[in-house]
């Protein structure tokens, strides 16, 4: 109840405009995009406090150390190791199989920085536990975030990036020099 409160007060006073569809009603995997900046993380709380979602987020490890770690994991924080990424989605997994509900905001095309290609785990968490996709945004054209849809993945990654990358088509961050086009190294090898 706390947190739809400050987050009710937080859209009030925010430049940005919350335009959101429904939360989706079972477990999702919620794709965080365009991730340009830091200032993300606030939006992303602001939305899952507004639509009553208890999410979990995956974060580099570094952002867990020290007294950081407790108010991280308190938000929901999962960190990840980066030298062992496929240990991150089995954990998730295993959560999820046991019977763990949230929300799991992940931001596949990562860190903000130079790269070609989206992180691939998000893809195969929804096809391993069954989970649908959402595709969060923020959009700094019209000061714009929320949810958009709701999607099960085929299986087809080409199809299903193509659907993606039509959402995202539109869409900037708040640094929008440094989106990453939504494409995964997997769809290279497949289309070769």
């Amino acid at each position: 109840m706390l947190r739809r409160l400050v987050s009710r007060v937080y859209w009030a006073l925010s430049r940005w405009t919350f335009r959101s569809e429904p939360a989706p009603d079972r477990p999702s995997v919620l794709i965080g995009a365009p991730h340009t900046s830091n200032w993300d993380f606030v939006l992303m709380l602001g939305i899952a406090w507004r639509l009553g979602i208890d999410v979990r987020w995956l974060g580099k490890k570094s952002l867990f150390a020290g007294w950081r770690g407790p108010i991280m994991r308190a938000l929901g924080g999962i960190p990840v190791d980066r030298t062992d990424p496929s240990r991150v989605v089995d954990e998730v997994v295993a959560r999820v199989r046991a019977g763990e509900v949230f929300g799991l905001v992940v931001t596949p095309d990562g860190t903000r920085g130079a790269h070609e290609y989206w992180k691939s785990g998000f893809y195969r968490i929804a096809r391993e536990t069954g989970m649908p996709v959402t595709l969060g945004y923020v959009d700094r054209t019209t000061m714009t975030t929320g949810l958009g849809p709701t999607m099960d993945l085929t299986g087809d990654v080409a199809a299903d990036m193509d659907r993606i990358r039509e959402f995202y088509a539109d869409k900037a961050g708040v640094r929008p020099d440094q989106r990453v086009e939504p494409r995964l190294r997997e769809e290279s090898a497949l289309r070769v």
